[in-house]
C-alpha cells in the first residue's frame, strides 16, 4: 500500500507517494493523478522529499538525494534516467531523451514515457521542450512547466 501526503506549494498542491522506504510519486493535485491504491500517512522518507522539494521551490537544491521507484518498462525507465541526467535549469528535445534511451527514432515512444512519469520534478520531465523550443506536453499544466523552468534558469549559476 502507498502511503501518501499533500502538501500546498508555490505551483499548488503536491502529492507525494511513498513504499517502502522509496518515493513512488510526486504528482500536481490538479492533474488529478494519484496511486489507485493508498493510504493517507506522512512518512518519514515523504517528509524528507518533502523537505527536498521545498529547498527545490527555495532555489537552494538542484538534484534530489532520495530513493526513487518509478515502475515502469525497461524503455520508461531508460527515458527516466535521461530525464534525471538533464543538468538544472537546462532543457532537452523528445528526440535527445530518445537518443539516450537508446531509441534515436522513438522521440513519440519518450514522450509517452515522459507522460507516464509519476514522480514529477524528481524525474524532471519538465525540461523536455519541443524540436522548435516549445513548451509542450506536461501533466501539471504549462503554466507550471514554465514556472519550474523559469525558476530554474534563475538559480542554475547559484
Amino acid at each position: 500500500m502507498i502511503n501518501y501526503y499533500v502538501y500546498d506549494s508555490p505551483i499548488g498542491k503536491i502529492g507525494i507517494g511513498e513504499e517502502g522506504g522509496k518515493i513512488t510519486d510526486v504528482n500536481f493535485e490538479r492533474s488529478a493523478c494519484k496511486p489507485h491504491e493508498y493510504v493517507t500517512a506522512e512518512t518519514p522518507m515523504i517528509k524528507k522529499a518533502h523537505a527536498q522539494l521545498e529547498e527545490y521551490f527555495a532555489g537552494k537544491r538542484k538534484s534530489f538525494d532520495l530513493p526513487l521507484e518509478p515502475g515502469g518498462t525497461d524503455f520508461q525507465r531508460r527515458c527516466w534516467n535521461a530525464l534525471i541526467d538533464i543538468p538544472y535549469g537546462e532543457t532537452r528535445t523528445y528526440a535527445d531523451i530518445a537518443r539516450a534511451a537508446g531509441s534515436p527514432q522513438g522521440f513519440r515512444a519518450a514522450g509517452m514515457a515522459n507522460n507516464r512519469n509519476h514522480i514529477a520534478i524528481m524525474i524532471p520531465c519538465h525540461r523536455v521542450i519541443g524540436s522548435d523550443g516549445s513548451l509542450i506536453g506536461f501533466g501539471g499544466g504549462l503554466d507550471v512547466k514554465k514556472y519550474l523552468l523559469e525558476l530554474e534558469r534563475r538559480h542554475a549559476s547559484d
